[in-house]
Parts: C-alpha cells; structure tokens; sequence
C-alpha cells in the first residue's frame, strides 16, 4: 500500500509543486487563485437622492415603488419611482395648526392613511387627488396599522387593525367607490376589539402585523414599548371578510402570550424580511429597551410562531438615553439600525456589526428609515436629504459565517458558485468530520477539496481507518479526468488491493457476513463500472496479478467475463473439472476461436453437449478446424461416442451443405469404421458425376478397400469409370453387379462387349453354369454364341446351346435378306436420279423484253444475266457486286483468282503464223478451259438467289450503312 501512495505522490509531484508555487506567490494552498481584479462594492451602497425639497420633511414611506413624502404643514408629494420624473403634488387642505404626526402606505402603494396630531386621520387613494378626513376615527392618535395583505385590493383594505396612542387596538374597513368616488364616507366601520396593557396601564400600540399560517390559522403580533403580544387564532373559512374580532375574543378574559423586557426607549418598532416571490415573512427583527429580538418565523407553530429567538445587545457606544436608535429594518441576513448620525448593520447569524456608515452634520439629524418590500430598497431621510440604500449580493459572505458555525451544508449552499470557497468550506467539513470520528463523511469531503493527496490518504492510513481510505479512494477517482490516465491507474489498482485485503479479513469472520456480501457487492459493482472500465481493461493484467496473490479465484472469474476475457473463464472451468460450465460459457458467448480452442478437451467429457452447442452455431463454426479434436475423440472412444462425431458430421453435409473434402473424407471414413451401410448409401446419394462429388475418389477407394467393402468399392469405380475393375470387383461379389456395370459404357460397344465376355468367361470357367451364360447371351445384344464357345470346354454337348446356333444362324439369314433389300432400293435411287438430270438439262426460262434487272432496274438484256427459279434477275456484274462484299475470304480470294484466268483466255494469241492444226488443238484446249473456269465462277456468285438465299437471312443484322463510311454519310446529308 505504501509502494502505491509514493508512486501516487510521484504522479501528483508536478502538480503539487505548482500549488507550492502559488502559495509562495500569496496564492492559498486549495489552489484557486483568490484575488480581486478591482474593488468590491460594499453590500450596502448608498445613494443620495437628487432631490431639494422646499420645505422640510416631515415623514416619507415607500411601498411597491411608491413613494409619498409629508413636506412642511399642508403639501404630500407622490411620487412613482418607475417614472420619477413626473412627481404629484397634493394639498391637505388644513387651515389649522396640524401637523402630519405619521403616514401609513398599504403593501400596494394604493391606500394612504395620514395621522395629524390633532388625533384626527386623512385617507387618500392613489387613484384620486382630494383628500378625505376619516370621521370615525377621529379623536384617536393613530400609532400604528396592520394592513390585510390577503384580502386587501386597490380600492377596498379589506378589514384592518389599528394601534392607537391610547393602548387601543381597532377594526376598520375603507373603501373607494368606483362609481362615484367618495359620495360616500369611506370608513365602513372602526370598532375596537382590544387593549394592550403594560403593567402600568394601557401603553401605545408600536407596531402590528397580520400574517396567515397553515390551516386557516392568523397570527397578529402587536408590540408596545416593552412587551410582544401574540394573537393566534382562526377565522372560519369564508368569514375572513368579517374581521378579527374572533380572535381578540378568544383572549378577553386572559392575556395573550408576550415577551416583555425591561427597558424602555419610549417606543419600539418591528421589522419583518419577506423573500422574494413568497407572501408571508421569514424572519423578524424587534428594537426595543434592552437591543433588538431577533429570530425566524415558524408558522407551523400553535402558539407562537416566534422561533430560534436571539437577543442582540445594543453596544457600548448606543446610549438610549442620549442616541438611542430611531428605527429597524430587516434583510435576509442582517438588521439595520438607525441612529441620529449613522446606521449601523447587523448579521443575523453571528451578531457582528458588518457595517456602519456616519451621515455628515450638514445633512442634518436622521429621522426615519423604512424599507420597500416589494423591491427591497432602503430608505433614509433627514429634513432636507433622501437616501437609498441599495442591498449588493448581501450573501457573499454568509458562507464563511454558516462554516464557523458548523453548518457545512447551509455554507455550501451560499458558495456553490464560487468553487475557491467550496473548497475552504469542504476541507473545514471534512476535518470537522473527522475530529468527530466521522470518518466516512470525511472521505467523501475531502475527496472534493483540492488539498493534497497523500497528507489525506496518510492521514486515515494512520488513524487505521481503511474503509474510510476507501471511500476517500473511490470518490477521487470518480473525480479524476479522463485525461489523468496515470492517476487513474494508480488509484484503480489501490482500491483494487484494498478491497481484497477488507474481504480477505472479512470472509474469515462469520459475524461479518452482512457486511462481506455488502462489501463483495461494491467491489463488484467497482470493476463493473463504465467509467472504470477502460483503466482495468488495460491493466488487467495487473488486476489479475492481485486476485491471483490473493487466491481469489471467484472474483477472478467475475473480472474475466466482465473484461470478457472469455479463455480465462473457460480454462478456469476446465481446469477444476466444471465441464458444463464451461460449455455454457462457450454457448452463450459464441466465440469461434474459443470453441476451436477448448472442444478436444470438452469432447473427451461431455461429448454429446459439446456436438448439440456446435449444431446450435449451425455455419458460424467451420468444421474443418473441429476434425482435430473429433480425430483425437474418435481414436480412444467408443463406437457409441463416435456416433456423435458422425452425428456433427452429417449435420455439416447435410444440413449446412458443406462441400469442403476435408469434411467428406472424414466422414466416409467413419463410415468405413463403424457404419457400412450408411457408406454405401452417402456413396450412392453423392451421385456419379465426378464433378460433383466432393469427396476424394481414391481416398475413398483405398479407404474401402482397407476395410473390405466391396460394394462401396465397386461403386468407386463406377464413378471413376473404370468399368473393368469393377466388373472385376463385381464378379467376387455378385454376377449381377457385375451385369449392371457392364452396361454402364453404353457409347463404347467394343468395351461393352468385351466386359460381357469377362461376366461369359466368369460363368462358364468359374461358376460351370452353362444356362446362366446362356442367359448372358440374351441379356446382351453384342455376344454371339460363336463369342462364348471357346470358352466351354470340351465334353459340352451341344445339346445346351443347339437353340442358341439355331437362333444365330437365323439372325445371319436375316441380316443377308436385309442387305440385298438395301441393294436394289439404291439401284432405283441412282435410276431416278439420273432421269432428274436429264431432265434438268432440257429445263428453260423465258425472258421478255421489257424485263429489267433486280439491282440496278436497267433493262436486263442489255448485258449477260442471270434467271433464277424464284423469279429474281440479275445482271452478271449487278450480282457480283451484291455477292462479293458477304462472300468469306477465301471464296473472294477464289473469285478473283478465277476471273483473272477467265480475262487471260480472252485475249488473242500474239502468233499469226502458227500451224493449223496446231492452232486448233490449242483453241480447243482454250475453249474446254474457258468453259470450266465460267462454271467455277457460276457456282460461287449463282448459287443461290441473293435475295431469297441464305445470304439474306445473314445479313439480317447488319447496318444499312458500312460504320467505318458513317461519318462520311451523316456529313453528306448536312
């Protein structure tokens, strides 16, 4: 294991002395480079509105991007921030000496209440100018509204809650009348339903809020200086539209449940954080005497949906006394508290004070803060400034808090997207774990980290944790590139020797046994992986290597037919005597070289399995390379077990049809051993043509010969056409096998007869039988009796075979009858055809005038000419020059040569002065030439009508036009 973890240190040395690098150079040791190109903004970023207003601000609130400011005694400015270029100015319309004492703007940005501190409340709709005095509540200094967000719209608030200086708390409902705006009061109603109590006394209501739970369930907090009341209760399904006073009845008699502290500043005031998309708030933040109450908001609750409570004290430089905090908002992760010159932010998760920003004096006092809801802007005013906060990714260091706090998965949560902090948070998770003898949640953390190998691998090597190393191993391998070949390899074949030696260890403890089949299990699972896969096919040979060492033959198995190393398996079988196993191996994988390869050694066993596997590969086996192995079978087995060889072989040509010889020959051959009557009938239906016989003849013939079959061997010659061997053969074995081969060379009589005589002599010399050679003589045309005679001896009577010279005798008389027929039939013949001769000679045609020549269609007696029978008429030389072209060359050469000796005994003799005699001699001998050489040329050019002979059908296909004159024709018709 050593040897490994050094070879693995060698394979991660250039990496690692890169990461040295880099922390030489400020870089931390994980490897990600941690540095900022420019600077970060702050999570809080302020802006200062630019906006001078001309008389001082009294009060401002902001909601749904709307935004209503109170600006000296009687002006209300509106002003919708999407278009804030085009801000409304409202008069109050007060003659008096009120002034605004606070404003209340609903979650919609549609209802505004205006509180003066003549204890009287104005209302406006964002949808209209003029404002409206709310009679019903007058006498009343409003302190605070709990507006219904799940039933209020945009011109009805649904039932309401309002908090009164007097301790008070009413329900009141107001609505703006499409039709006619304000012909009516718009205050429904204002009834109060209960009264909040300290323990001096009824005490202002600060604040309230309405929040719906699960299961119909409101909860409505109310807060004064010093105490948190909590109001839980239903309202019945469908009666949300007749208000709360349900719920404050249930604690008529009794006080709800509260939080109270001691000190006082006067006032308190709640903040609520509400994520985006969501309706109810998550968590709460309460500033009161003693610093703010923090916490989350558990609806699921019965009581109290106040949970994990937090109480941050205010620091040493907040004096409630002297600047006591103003106002509270609350972000996801932090509260902000305003004081007269600054504010101050607070995280929620670990108290500390992460911001704080002073106002200078020249902006004078801060008055108030508040928060948008809707768009989670933040708010700040003076009496002659506005400022807006805006929050900048407030989570970016929440992780760092989640992990000194030990909440790994929460810190992972809020760094996923900045893997140079996942790494810091994984390694803090993972040494955690591991201090916490955790040490399989450590592996799988630290195989995440980019912290260096070999520290984590010694380090559970020492802590003598090896399922951890383990697990540590497997999920750095899942994580490697495909690049990373080498640590790959080293990594595949660590794992591979650990989980030998853990279920080497295991297997020997029976207690274990769950825990070795889950073991053996995941091991398996880990060579069969895809991903694995290429590593372990191109070291398997070190893999083998290990499961050998460690005597695992089982699993060696298993890794061979998962690399489908095939041979292995199969030897494996074979060499513990699993026969069948091995042949199922072979069956369902289908590998021909493996079934050439393990056969001889299968057949010797399971012979008649192995012969149905080979059936079952039907052509994909060539059985030329299986005759070896049934060869080695066949010489020690029995004739019960060649069967199966013959069995496979008649598979092969009768089944495939195979026609290699090697395949045939081995064939007959077991035939010839063990089955003669099938070697005669596979001779006879392999046929006689020797062409298509695909076994070798004269291995065949020895083959027999060796083994005596007779038949077989007779019916060799035959094919062979060596009819008299196999007459000879024939004669040992049966007369009338000898018979039925001598007819076989029926072309060849002479043989016919001459192998008749062999079958005659063989009768009559060996068998003595002289009415069986009678019999010869009838069963063949070609024997005589004078044939067979010398081969009778002599004290034959002739008494056997007087019938057989009678009948010769007949045959002769017969034949000389036969003979002078066909004599006087030819002397008739010649007679007849020598009177057609003479009549052929005195045959004529006439000819008329007007006749013209077929060919050219000039008059025909013009010139020499031809008459055929058909009728046709040629000129001598029209019919030459039609015959000529279609003549064969030889007959052309003929042609020519004829008429030049014609033209030659045309011309006239150059001597004037020969003798007379002699002249006339020569002239006759001329004339006699002449004559004969005007014949020749008549029998080649008239031998038959050039348009009714054979000439004509000949020329059937050719073209009209010669190919090698085409070109000229076609450019002649241009």
């Amino acid at each position: 294991m050593a040897s490994i973890l050094d070879e693995y240190e060698d394979s991660l040395y250039r990496s690692a002395s890169v990461q040295q690098s880099r922390a030489s150079v400020g870089i931390p040791h994980s490897g990600y480079v941690n540095a900022r190109l420019e600077k970060e903004t702050p999570i809080f970023n302020k802006q200062r509105i630019d906006f001078a207003p001309p008389e001082k601000i009294n009060s401002l609130v902001v909601s749904s991007n709307q935004l209503c400011m109170s600006l000296g005694k009687d002006t209300l400015l509106r002003i919708d921030l999407g278009k804030p270029d085009e801000p409304n100015q409202v008069e109050l319309g007060r003659k008096d000496e009120a002034k605004v004492y606070k404003m209340f703007l609903d979650h919609t940005g549609s209802h505004l209440l205006i509180a003066l501190n003549t204890s009287e409340c104005l209302y406006l709709n964002r949808s209209v100018q003029k404002v409206r005095t709310l009679s019903r509540w007058k006498g009343h200094l409003i302190e605070s509204v709990g507006w219904n967000k799940f039933l209020g719209s945009e011109t009805n608030t649904g039932p309401i809650l309002v908090g009164t200086a007097q301790g008070q708390i009413y329900e009141a409902e107001i609505s703006v009348s499409e039709g006619s705006l304000f012909s009516t009061n718009p205050d429904q109603y204002f009834r109060q339903v209960y009264t909040l109590e300290e323990e001096s006394g009824p005490a202002p209501v600060c604040c309230l809020e309405i929040e719906r739970g699960i299961e119909g369930k409101f909860f409505i907090i109310a807060t004064t200086r010093k105490r948190l009341f909590q109001f839980v209760g239903k309202v019945p399904e469908g009666a949300e539209q007749q208000g709360f006073s349900s719920i404050f009845a249930m604690h008529a008699d009794h006080l709800p449940s509260f939080r109270e502290f001691p000190a006082n500043l006067g006032f308190s005031e709640i903040a609520f954080y509400t994520p985006k998309l969501r309706s109810n708030p998550r968590s709460f933040a309460w500033m009161m005497g003693n610093g703010v109450l923090y916490g989350t908001l558990d609806y699921s609750r019965p009581d109290s949906i106040l949970s994990d409570e937090r109480v941050w004290v205010y620091a040493s430089d907040i004096d409630i006394t002297v600047n006591k905090p103003i106002s509270i908002v609350l972000t996801q992760f932090h509260f902000l508290l305003l004081l007269p010159d600054r504010v101050k932010a607070v995280c929620t998760l670990n108290g500390q004070v992460v911001f704080q920003d002073l106002f200078l004096e020249k902006f004078g006092l801060l008055t108030r803060m508040i928060k948008d809801p809707t768009v989670q802007q933040i708010w700040i005013h003076t009496e002659k400034v506005v400022f807006r906060y805006h929050v900048q990714r407030e989570s970016r260091d929440v992780w760092k808090m989640y992990m000194n706090m030990n909440k790994f998965d929460l810190a992972k949560e809020y760094c996923k997207d900045r893997p140079e902090c996942l790494d810091i948070v994984l390694a803090k998770e993972a040494e955690h774990c591991f201090q916490n003898k955790r040490y399989l949640d450590s592996a799988k953390c630290y195989a995440l980290t980019q912290n260096y190998f070999e520290e984590i691998a010694l380090k559970f090597i020492e802590a003598k944790q090896e399922e951890a190393l383990m697990e540590f191993l497997i999920k750095k391998l899942s994580n490697l590139k495909p690049s990373e070949k080498t640590q790959t390899t080293l990594l595949t074949t660590w794992l591979t020797e650990l989980y030998l030696n853990w279920l080497g260890i295991l297997e020997g403890d029976p207690s274990q046994r769950n825990l070795y089949l889950d073991t053996r299990e995941k091991f398996r699972t880990f060579l069969s992986s895809p991903k694995n896969k290429d590593c372990l096919f191109n070291n398997r040979a070190s893999i083998y290597e290990l499961l050998a060492s460690h005597g695992d033959t089982e699993h060696m198995v298993y890794f061979a037919v998962i690399m489908q190393d095939y041979e292995r398996v199969v030897a494996h079988h074979c060499q513990h005597d699993e026969y069948d196993e091995a042949l199922n191996v072979l069956s369902r994988h289908r590998d021909e070289k493996l079934f050439y390869k393990f056969s001889p050694v299968l057949i010797q066993h399971i012979p008649k399995k192995v012969v149905d596997a080979w059936i079952s590969m039907g052509s994909r086996l060539d059985a030329r390379n299986l005759i070896p192995a049934l060869v080695n079978y066949s010489q020690s087995a029995s004739t019960q077990q060649i069967n199966e060889a013959i069995r496979y072989m008649e598979f092969c040509v009768y089944q495939l049809e195979e026609t290699q010889q090697a395949i045939h020959n081995y064939l007959l051959s077991l035939y010839a051993l063990c089955r003669p009557d099938s070697l005669l009938s596979y001779l006879e239906q392999a046929g006689t043509n020797p062409n298509r016989i695909h076994y070798d003849l004269k291995y065949a013939l020895r083959l027999c010969a060796e083994h005596g079959h007779h038949h077989a061997c007779v019916h060799i010659y035959k094919v062979m056409e060596l009819y008299e061997e196999a007459v000879d053969l024939a004669l040992q074995v049966d007369v009338d096998l000898a018979k039925s081969c001598a007819d076989l060379p029926e072309d060849d009589e002479e043989l016919r007869k001459k192998l008749w005589l062999k079958i005659a002599r063989h009768v009559v010399q060996e068998e003595k039988d002289v009415k069986k050679a009678m019999a010869c003589l009838s069963s063949c045309a070609l024997l005589k009796i004078e044939d067979v005679l010398p081969f009778f001896p002599d004290f034959v009577t002739i008494d056997h075979f007087k019938e057989a010279i009678c009948n010769s005798l007949e045959d002769y008389n017969k034949h000389i009858e036969e003979l002078k027929r066909e004599m006087e039939e030819a002397t008739q013949s010649a007679k007849r055809i020598r009177e057609d001769i003479q009549e052929m000679r005195n045959k004529y045609g006439s000819v008329e005038p007007q006749e013209k020549c077929a060919a050219c269609d000039f008059p025909l007696l013009n010139r020499p000419f031809y008459l055929f029978l058909c009728g046709h008429m040629f000129h001598y030389d029209c019919l030459l020059q039609a015959v000529f072209p279609n003549l064969p060359a030889y007959k052309q050469a003929k042609l020519e040569d004829l008429q030049k000796k014609l033209a030659a005994t045309s011309q006239p003799s150059k001597s004037h002065h020969r003798p007379k005699d002699a002249d006339t001699v020569s002239l006759g001998k001329g004339q006699q030439s002449r004559e004969q050489i005007k014949a020749d040329i008549d029998d080649i050019v008239a031998a038959e009508c050039v348009y009714c002979g054979e000439l004509m059908i000949r020329s059937i296909d050719k073209p009209f036009i010669d190919p090698q004159k085409y070109e000229e024709e076609m450019q002649s018709w241009l």
